[in-house]
């Protein structure tokens, strides 16, 4: 472990993200993949010192990955975190209670934020990490965007029965941001509309037995690429990224942009 520290530490020194010179700003390791694309859009140059290892994940980043790559990434230990010596840490709900323990003990404050599940949700948590970054202007700009887009997507004309079908063959229901991302775009919860809540498992047969209009199916799973889905009359299959589903902020753009393609597509 101290070998780890002293290599974060060493990463970090060489990495060219130093705390502000000037402004009196406080520093931040974020731990939370959510919150590192945020964070990247609004805090001040040099003031984000390490994003989680998610972000350097393809599969499991919400960044871009060439922005994730351009911060050190940190697996969350004490003594990682504490080698990029922040002034904050951004942490999710799931922080082990030794780890915020040591942190709070070294002085480091600790921000949690959670899961967002509507457009709402998203918007709130901007103004918290702006304002925590003290860059308020640059949150009012990402939000101003992401509504933007929202607006611009609002879709009008008939809905398309769709099943958004996810990694472990779980659906989106309602109070989710999935949920809300379809109904914005003009496509009707195929498993909402029999009852099925977040999270809920479907499997392979249900879904021959009764299908949508439209399965989208957003994993790597083979049952969710199983071939005979693509031969079901009247059924159009396509697929979305599953990393556009993880996270609020600026992925909502993005996913609204995948979904209307999807939808022209589907006419």
């Amino acid at each position: 472990m101290r070998l780890i520290g002293l290599s974060v530490f060493l990463l970090a020194g060489c990495s060219g993200y130093a705390r502000p010179g000037e402004a009196e700003v406080p520093t931040i390791v974020s731990l939370n993949p959510c919150a590192d694309a945020i964070l990247h859009e609004v805090a001040a140059p040099g003031q984000l010192l390490a994003v989680s290892h998610y972000s350097h994940d393809p599969g499991a980043t919400s960044m871009r990955i060439g922005d994730a790559f351009a911060y050190p990434p940190t697996g969350g230990t004490v003594e990682e975190i504490l080698a990029f010596d922040p002034d904050v840490v951004v942490a999710d709900t799931f922080l082990a209670p030794a780890t915020r323990s040591a942190l709070q003990a070294a002085g480091v404050e600790i921000v949690t934020v959670g899961m967002v599940t509507s457009l709402e949700d998203s918007l709130a948590q901007i103004e918290l990490l702006s304002s925590l970054s003290q860059e308020p202007e640059r949150g009012e700009s990402l939000a101003q965007d992401i509504q933007a887009a929202w607006v611009t997507h609002t879709s009008e004309g008939p809905v398309i029965s769709t099943l958004l079908w996810q990694e472990g063959g779980i659906v989106a229901g309602e109070g989710s941001l999935a949920f809300a991302l379809l109904e914005q775009s003009g496509f009707d919860s195929h498993s909402a509309a029999r009852g099925l809540g977040q999270g809920t498992y479907l499997p392979l047969e249900q879904v021959l037995a009764d299908p949508p209009e439209l399965i989208l199916a957003s994993g790597d799973e083979r049952m969710l690429s199983h071939p005979v889905l693509e031969q079901l009359d009247g059924v159009r299959y396509d697929t979305f990224d599953s990393a556009l589903l993880y996270c609020g902020g600026p992925t909502i753009p993005r996913a609204l942009e995948r979904l209307a393609e999807i939808r022209e597509a589907a006419r």
